[in-house]
């Protein structure tokens, strides 16, 4: 899998912790990775982030609330180490063989072709602390917005699905091509829900990536790409164990 165009630059690393998730942001649990077996270890789980993230995170859900007082975010993953990415990418590319009737273990232009499309969404789990993945530096998060009962609001998509639908304004283009009355007005709902995502996001000083409405960072290279800043601050972080 290559390497992303924001691993170029420079890490200025800071000795921050990875801390707890406040009870005040809500976690979507059970974890699916966690639920798939994937190697956190003993000592550590999804549910932590950089605190400088934490406090980022924060004020965007006070900036939503100010918004939509009955809804809050809600966090899908946070920090992930490399072992985890890598159990993650291999386990989507053997799913998404096994949907389209291939073996994962035979080499061919198709199963080159799941590489390319997996790798869109999954940043290759690199071991140089020069390219980290993003989640790896806990400075990374995915999210979505839930209601005040904690039920998950329709994005068009689910985290982690493959494809166009994911990007962040897919359904602000179909809303505008459309010709289906009722097409257009479902379009325009997840794509509302998806800019006032990025809108408090944003408004907190995070960064969207690219080709993922629910991806968002602050402090590490992807941020740093996307905001032009000349180096980013979070680099890797293991657990304390």
């Amino acid at each position: 899998m290559a390497l992303r165009p924001w691993n170029g630059l420079a890490i200025q690393p800071s000795s921050e912790p990875l801390c707890p998730l406040p009870a005040e942001l809500l976690r979507l649990e059970p974890h699916p990775y966690s639920a798939l077996g994937a190697p956190y270890g003993a000592a550590a789980g999804p549910f932590q982030l950089r605190q400088g993230v934490i406090e980022r995170l924060l004020m965007a859900q006070a900036s939503l609330q100010r918004l939509r007082p009955e809804w809050r975010l809600a966090i899908f993953d946070g920090w992930r180490p490399v072992a985890v990415q890598a159990f993650m990418v291999e386990h989507t590319i053997r799913q998404r063989c096994a949907e389209l009737g291939l073996d994962p273990d035979a080499a061919s232009p198709a199963r080159e072709a799941v590489e390319v499309e997996v790798a869109r969404f999954w940043a290759p789990p690199s071991p140089d602390p020069l390219s980290p993945p993003p989640h790896s530096t806990g400075a990374a998060v995915d999210l979505t917005l839930a209601d005040q009962s904690g039920l998950e609001l329709a994005m068009g998509s689910p985290i982690d699905a493959l494809g166009a639908v994911s990007e962040p304004d897919h359904f602000g283009a179909l809303a505008q091509r459309s010709v289906d009355q009722q097409q257009r007005q479902e379009a325009l709902l997840w794509h509302g829900r998806r800019a006032l995502l990025r809108q408090v996001m944003e408004a907190s000083g995070f960064a969207q990536h690219p080709n993922e409405w629910w991806h968002f960072s602050w402090g590490d290279q992807l941020w740093a790409w996307r905001t032009a800043q000349p180096a980013a601050f979070y680099g890797r972080v293991e657990p304390v164990v």
